[in-house]
């Protein structure tokens, strides 16, 4: 058996420049999150993260819950604990049993000034925060809902030695933005639907760019940390260049040029095979009815369609997805196709994610 990755989800430092959501910090508060399991075990145990925080976070109570019932969590035999500034903890194992596909319920009570906290910021999932220590609480019906989720870096499960994962390492198309919120309806809810054996964990980020750094670290960048740290991992999907062609605009950097873009993508397949890992990239999803200023340009189009070219052609890849044809308007190809768009021109609903998530040719993925 391998404790390996059940759940994962990508974190932001909350004092980047770029912010697509408003950080925010605790102060004797509550916080309790939904998780939605990947993959599933007889043992769990839940990761912390303190990454960006600019001060220690104490953590004065945790508690799970899953449908089969709930446990506190403890660190080292101790109830809670202070995770150093720039530092990561793992709870101890508890004997609670997680399915796949369900929802485990994590709950931390907060009981300091945390400072803006380290945070995923566009889960497509509400975190529930009150006053005062709540973890054993069986609701929370005062609190506030918030579209974020804080501190948590991912569920581990013990794991049969020759479980297959797989990781989405990508943007908002992989985080989910776009799909309706707790309904677990993202790319990747609806490929593990498809999954026979295996599970594919999610680590995208809104707004992420494989060569810059802001939304998050950059692809190149965060690949140790977020891919390579999973154990057992076999396969690696990929989905950048939306933000690298989109965000100058907004943001005022000189543009990404198509050939940046390839040589990056290039040096991320290198990362993987090195790794022993399949790499499978997807085309460049289309953005042209972006409604964000300075996102959609026709520099910025042209580039994606060049590389969208050398994606279908190369061989630097194990495999490819064409997102963009699956999702495209074959009208007007730059374009989301209107049943499938969120209404931003730039994101999927969730028909949009699952056509997404159909265009991995599953035996490609292997798992």
């Amino acid at each position: 058996m391998i404790w390996t990755a059940g759940f994962r989800t990508a974190v932001i430092n909350p004092y980047e420049q770029i912010q697509l959501t408003e950080p925010r910090g605790f102060a004797d508060q509550t916080v309790r999150q939904v998780l939605h399991m990947a993959g599933g075990g007889e043992r769990l145990r839940v990761g912390l993260t303190n990454r960006y925080g600019r001060a220690p976070l104490t953590i004065a109570a945790a508690r799970v819950a899953t449908e089969h019932g709930q446990a506190a969590l403890t660190f080292d035999g101790a109830e809670g604990l202070t995770i150093p500034l720039g530092e990561e903890a793992a709870s101890d194992p508890t004997d609670l049993p997680v399915a796949p596909g369900t929802d485990l319920i994590l709950s931390l009570y907060l009981p300091e000034k945390t400072g803006l906290a380290t945070y995923s910021h566009r889960p497509m999932e509400t975190a529930h925060i009150v006053g005062g220590n709540h973890v054993t609480s069986p609701s929370l019906p005062d609190a506030e809902q918030v579209e974020a989720r804080f501190y948590v870096s991912g569920v581990d499960v013990l794991a049969p030695d020759d479980a297959a994962i797989a990781v989405a390492f990508g943007d908002s198309w992989f985080e989910g933005v776009g799909s309706t919120t707790g309904a677990n309806s993202r790319f990747v809810d609806f490929l593990n639907r498809r999954l026979k054996r295996g599970w594919v964990v999610n680590q995208g980020i809104a707004g992420n760019r494989l060569l810059r750094d802001e939304v998050g670290e950059h692809a190149l960048a965060r690949f140790d940390h977020d891919v390579l740290s999973i154990p057992g991992l076999t396969h690696v999907l990929v989905h950048f260049g939306i933000n690298d062609l989109g965000l100058p605009g907004m943001s005022g950097e000189p543009p990404i040029t198509s050939d940046a873009l390839i040589e990056g993508f290039k040096a991320l397949a290198d990362r993987a095979h090195k790794a022993d890992l399949k790499i499978l990239a997807a085309t460049i999803g289309p953005f042209a009815g972006a409604v964000y200023p300075g996102i959609s340009t026709p520099d910025g189009l042209a580039a994606r369609r060049e590389v969208n070219d050398w994606i279908r052609a190369t061989d630097t890849f194990d495999a490819v997805f064409d997102v963009a044809r699956a999702v495209e308007n074959p009208e007007a190809p730059d374009y989301i196709h209107p049943a499938l768009d969120c209404g931003d021109g730039m994101h999927l609903n969730d028909k949009g994610a699952q056509a997404m998530a159909n265009a991995v040719d599953l035996e490609t993925l292997a798992l």
